[in-house]
């Protein structure tokens, strides 16, 4: 789609306003609506101004002029707002040169793109994310001098079955690791799913399956179509802004954060991916479970560097709450075919074209823009480096006896620990000019605040291990 079809779009829609979306450092959309008769095609070409200075981890207001400039192909109608609303995601623009903003996450995105054909290892990289969620009926939580809670209600949760509710308790609900395909009514929210469904995919987002989680009290997934590397992060947004918003509509609340529940699996965002060239898929060979040579140093460069990528892939303090053993969250650093503890997995495909990796350690608490791009650049080094992942682990890894166990690398248990890895790791990122050491030293230093305020929080469980001591 060029930006004759978009105006075409806006007229055959009858579009009343124009929605300019982009996206923060930590992965949150932001939006500035104009009325139709104050947009025009010239948009595409001069873009539209806006201060970057009120963004977190973006410039200092006396630099803070900077454009909005949008991506005619990523258009959609918006589902939720009253008034007919085209929307188009934005990549932001310094006035000054006219490139992509150092710190813009879909500028760095583009760039990890035009990386990859700058190699000539390849042209065209493939990204299939699968972000869960958990859908609750309300949520509380309170951070003040007085103390700190918070509380999750779910009438599907399996701590409800002595609540009382209007019309009774069905007793209909999933047990802790209970959820995962129980049809309704242990599964209460196939309705709900069904309406992201239908709502994506009128938004231009091909959805492939959709179901209830393992976990209890509302954890979903919803697979969508893999794409190109920047196209597939557009999606994840707009999958993220659906899921947000029909929960919404029907009086219920969703959320991507990593582990909101005590006890009970986490939300991952497996990402499946894979790099062609001239229409062959470099990753498919006659090597361990149909991989090529390619694919194996790819693998090895995500090894290699999962550390420092967990600073972007596992971005905030409670995903490292996810990555702990027995809850189906992959922590040691290894692959195998079909192996699900494992932190890259080979999927099963009959048919070589769908030959790809998938990376699980991943949560949807990442910057897609940010998350894939990092992915790349780290498969990319091991493939330039001819970094060999060793033998596959193909053995349950959560049980491993402890000398062999001693062997296999982890990844970080922590934030702190990630940036700490990712601040003396990070040259990989910055080839081709994709990833700034700007960029990378305001990253540390945008999530080090959150780092710094979780360590200064007083802790429920602090009570319950100390108070009586």
């Amino acid at each position: 789609m060029n930006a004759q079809d978009v105006m075409k779009m806006i007229q055959e829609n009858e579009v009343r306003f124009v929605d300019l979306r982009f996206t923060d450092t930590r992965g949150k959309e932001h939006h500035v609506g104009l009325p139709v008769s104050a947009f025009e095609e010239e948009h595409f070409e001069h873009g539209h101004p806006f201060d970057g200075s009120s963004i977190a981890g973006w410039k200092g207001i006396q630099a803070s002029d900077m454009i909005l400039m949008p991506e005619p192909a990523s258009a959609y109608i918006d589902p939720f707002f009253d008034e007919t609303t085209l929307v188009l995601s934005c990549d932001v623009i310094e006035p000054s040169d006219g490139k992509g903003y150092d710190r813009d996450p879909r500028s760095i995105a583009k760039r990890a793109e035009a990386y990859l054909k700058s190699t000539g290892i390849g042209d065209t990289a493939f990204f299939g994310p699968e972000p869960e969620f958990f859908i609750f009926d309300a949520v509380e939580w309170s951070v003040d001098m007085s103390g700190v809670y918070s509380k999750i209600i779910s009438e599907e949760a399996a701590w409800s079955t002595a609540d009382k509710f209007e019309g009774g308790n069905t007793g209909h609900r999933p047990r802790v690791k209970g959820g995962y395909f129980p049809v309704p009514p242990v599964d209460s929210l196939n309705d709900v799913r069904a309406a992201m469904v239908l709502a994506l995919e009128a938004c231009g987002v091909p959805v492939e399956v959709h179901h209830h989680e393992v976990a209890n009290a509302g954890q979903c997934e919803i697979g969508t179509k893999f794409s190109t590397l920047t196209k597939r992060a557009d999606w994840t947004q707009v999958l993220k802004y659906i899921v947000h918003n029909v929960a919404h509509q029907y009086g219920k609340t969703a959320t991507f954060m990593p582990k909101p529940i005590v006890g009970d699996n986490g939300s991952g965002m497996h990402v499946h991916q894979s790099i062609w060239k001239d229409g062959q898929n470099l990753f498919a060979g006659n090597g361990y479970a149909g991989l090529s040579e390619t694919a194996l140093y790819y693998i090895g460069g995500i090894i290699k560097h999962a550390r420092a990528l967990n600073a972007i892939t596992n971005p905030g303090t409670n995903s490292y709450k996810r990555l702990v053993p027995h809850y189906e969250a992959p922590t040691k650093l290894a692959y195998s075919a079909r192996n699900r503890s494992a932190s890259i997995r080979i999927p099963y495909v009959a048919n070589p074209k769908g030959r790809r990796i998938e990376a699980r350690f991943p949560d949807p608490l990442a910057n897609p823009y940010l998350c894939f791009a990092a992915l790349m650049m780290a498969g990319l080094d091991g493939i330039q480096n001819k970094i060999h992942p060793g033998d596959p682990a193909d053995k349950n890894l959560y049980d491993l006896p402890p000398e062999e166990d001693a062997l296999i690398p982890t990844v970080c248990t922590s934030l702190d620990q990630a940036l700490e890895y990712l601040d003396k790791d990070r040259e990989f990122l910055t080839r081709g000019g994709v990833f700034s050491n700007d960029f990378i030293d305001a990253y540390i230093e945008l999530k080090q605040e959150e780092v710094n305020r979780m360590r200064v929080t007083t802790h429920p469980v602090e009570f319950d291990m100390y108070y009586s001591l």
